[in-house]
């Protein structure tokens, strides 16, 4: 086609951007009616589908779940520190009775001397029934406890904070796919208007070739008329990339695959956005999880130190026990004094020598930590990059939206004023055709740049966290 040869290669491409472009958004549902095809179709807006996302995402579940696990480990450090007692309770029988020999002997008494025979003795009945009680308190451990405990509670906040970067990736997710939605059916409708206008052409050039003085021919007709057929093709394709990322979304929220939303919104806002850079890198360690959960991870590594070192440290601990015998005799050792009774003690363990293994145990744990705190310094350099990086695209955005915005208004006008001269065949066909497409190519890369300085925004919302963007809005 001769006008198309006459374009630049960026704006050949721009067409093949818009059909692909929707297919990278999809979209958000919600019950509602179902259609002839079974879909489900129901106007939302972005609230409604950010509380059904937190509501629906099978992800968040198993985030809180996560959490649950490391709080029921630390409880598990807990109850280190208090006594620990059991009941324990049995029968015992034995083949036979113990028993006690006692020798042969003798008395001597003041007229002689008496021989003492050999005397089987039993000592109780072969059937015992035993119930005690224990008990045991370490009293000092070295601080393998207090390592443990903080062990546990690093672990409690690094889940924490990877359950709020997953609601903060949930709420990314639908800012974008949602705006990714109004951006496919605002393409929807740019390919409908311009395929409106090109039938709306080809009309008028089929009558001026047929009527007119001759200036339009019949092969600027049919150039004009396989124009026309390529647009309502792509526009075809541009009708499933909507469907499919109002389905999409849904699906991204948790609902059945038959799902399917129209956003409620029609028009992508913009929001400029000027805050200086130093201060968002500044601020953003306050609160990105990822900054947190490395912080977490060396609380939890330091814990793991300080259980290390207590391997050289001696450990004291409080025991006792109280016990009941039951026994059918009563001679022997089933007295009622042995039958009944309590002990207490104190133990002491004193590690003397282990082959180097808790010093060993102590250097391992220290160069994690090390490890930790240089990876904490890589991060600290990757957040302050990745925020720089957005800083630029958002400012590459909103210069882009400016420039875009100028371009649609002048393309616009170029339009209408070539297909009013073109009626007077002051214009070629070739001219007017290229008109109609330049406009719809500056709209539809102006509602790119649009959704772009969106999606930046909701990612530079992701890296630094909803927290400090609220602080900031306000």
């Amino acid at each position: 086609m001769r006008f198309l040869n006459t374009l630049p290669m960026e704006n050949k491409c721009v067409w093949v951007i818009i059909i692909l472009f929707a297919t990278l958004y999809p979209v958000f549902a919600e019950e509602g009616q179902k259609n002839g095809d079974g879909l489900i179709l129901k106007e939302v807006d972005l609230a409604a589908c950010i509380q059904k996302a937190m509501e629906n995402n099978r992800r968040r579940p198993a985030s809180r779940y996560a959490v649950e696990m490391a709080e029921a480990q630390h409880r598990q450090t807990l109850a280190g520190y208090w006594p620990q007692i059991n009941a324990r309770g049995g029968y015992q029988r034995m083949d036979e009775s113990p028993n006690f020999i006692f020798p042969a002997s003798s008395i001597t008494i003041l007229f002689g001397s008496f021989p003492v025979p050999e005397q089987d003795v039993k000592l109780m009945d072969e059937n015992s029934y035993k119930a005690s009680l224990e008990a045991t308190w370490l009293l000092y451990d070295g601080g393998m406890r207090k390592g443990y405990r903080q062990q546990t509670e690093g672990l409690v906040r690094m889940m924490k904070q990877e359950s709020r970067r997953t609601d903060l990736e949930i709420l990314d997710s639908v800012k974008r796919l949602y705006w990714g939605a109004v951006m496919a059916n605002t393409i929807h409708r740019i390919g409908r208007d311009a395929l409106a206008r090109m039938e709306t052409t080809l009309n008028l050039t089929e009558t001026m070739y047929k009527e007119g003085s001759g200036r339009v021919k019949k092969t600027d007709w049919l150039d004009n008329k396989v124009m026309v057929e390529s647009l309502r093709a792509m526009i075809a394709l541009l009708e499933k990339n909507e469907l499919m990322a109002q389905a999409a979304l849904a699906n991204t929220m948790g609902l059945p695959w038959s799902s399917s939303v129209k956003p409620a919104d029609r028009e992508m806002p913009f929001t400029s956005f000027m805050d200086p850079l130093d201060k968002l890198v500044g601020t953003a360690y306050q609160f990105n999880p990822d900054w947190a959960k490395v912080e977490a991870g060396i609380l939890a590594a330091e814990g793991a130190v300080q259980s290390a070192e207590s391997g050289h440290y001696p450990k004291l601990a409080l025991t006792g026990d109280l016990f009941k015998w039951w026994n059918d005799y009563d001679g022997g050792m089933a007295t009622e004094r042995n039958k009944e009774g309590w002990t207490v003690g104190i133990g002491v363990e004193i590690p003397l020598f282990s082959g180097f293994l808790h010093t060993n145990k102590v250097a391992e744990a220290r160069a994690r930590v090390a490890k930790i705190k240089e990876e904490q310094f890589l991060l600290q350099e990757g957040i302050g990059l990745q925020i720089r990086d957005i800083f630029l695209s958002l400012n590459a955005a909103e210069k882009s939206y400016a420039a875009t915005m100028a371009a649609m208004k002048a393309a616009e006008q170029n339009r209408s004023l070539n297909t009013r001269a073109y009626q007077h065949e002051l214009v070629d066909t070739e001219k007017v055709i290229r008109a109609q497409l330049m406009d719809s190519l500056m709209s539809a890369q102006h509602y790119k740049a649009l959704y772009d300085h969106i999606a930046l925004q909701s990612k530079l919302a992701l890296v630094i966290g909803t927290e400090i963007m609220k602080k900031l809005e306000k």
